[in-house]
């Protein structure tokens, strides 16, 4: 009989990986994984499922106890607690998604090593069925000729940091032209003189929690276009910010916000919707 080398007991440090398992059918192979696995795969609250530290905290202990034969985690991570996994003779598979492409390559490995690479194709090819269908709903109502709607999107707020490359590719099939350079930081100031028609916050780790209406305040923003038209949005983090078949209901949420002429407001986004005032001292706040 052959031997199956397949992972049986798996650690994911990354919500993105927890995400994968489940839709490729494998969820039931998880024996750790974080609080933010559980809040983008709530159906882990009825498994028998340690939770652990994160990549970032990672602790080795947690992880060598649930006697796994995989670890999946994510840039940036802790390289000690990495060392002494390894050192436990525990294979270890890191991932360090930019691209859509990139987060493609993810799903068919992960697949690949839980042995399911047609379930692996099948979560690639739904996600770039449902890409597609946004881009060919906006190039077909839109035509050539207005110019795309510019497009803020931040993945923090202190420094000011703009969202990951596979949300610029998100935005642009959205219909909307991508300010700024992914993944890096950037002033308020910088953000005011570009003068967005949309602005989106989807802060890490903060769900849907970001407070629009403080920091256009702080910021200084109230006489910015998408301010005055009132389309500043909080998205929330996972849809953006999980590099995962979630993102689907991140372009969900983007498309809207773009084009809501064109598409139903889904789930997932808040308006900015405050009465503007006149500039003040905001230093005592």
């Amino acid at each position: 009989m052959a031997h199956d080398h397949r992972p049986r007991c798996i650690v994911s440090l990354q919500p993105s990986a927890t995400v994968i398992l489940r839709d490729i059918g494998r969820l039931d192979r998880l024996v750790a994984c974080t609080k933010y696995c559980v809040d983008v795969c709530p159906e882990l609250r009825a498994m028998n499922c340690s939770i652990i530290a994160d990549s970032w905290t990672a602790q080795a202990e947690q992880i060598v106890a649930a006697h796994p034969d995989l670890v999946i985690a994510a840039v940036p991570y802790q390289v000690e607690a990495v060392a002494e996994i390894l050192k436990a003779g525990i294979r270890f598979l890191g991932l360090a998604p930019k691209t859509l492409a990139d987060i493609y390559t993810d799903i068919a490995t992960i697949a690949g090593i839980m042995d399911a690479p047609e379930e692996g194709e099948r979560v690639i090819r739904q996600m770039q069925q449902e890409i597609q269908s946004v881009s060919q709903c906006v190039s077909s109502a839109t035509g050539d000729g207005a110019p795309p709607p510019r497009v803020f999107c931040e993945e923090w707020g202190k420094p000011i940091i703009a969202s990951q490359p596979w949300v610029a590719e998100l935005v642009q099939k959205a219909g909307g032209d991508f300010i700024g350079s992914p993944g890096s930081q950037i002033s308020a100031e910088e953000i005011a003189r570009a003068n967005p028609d949309v602005i989106v916050a989807a802060w890490c780790g903060a769900g849907d929690r970001v407070p629009l209406e403080k920091i256009v305040r702080e910021r200084g923003w109230n006489s910015l276009r998408s301010v005055q038209n009132k389309r500043v949005y909080c998205i929330t983090d996972e849809l953006l910010n999980t590099p995962a078949p979630t993102l689907v209901g991140g372009l969900r949420t983007l498309a809207w916000a773009i084009h809501p002429e064109l598409f139903p407001q889904p789930e997932g986004i808040r308006r900015f919707d405050a009465t503007l005032e006149p500039l003040r001292d905001l230093s005592r706040l």
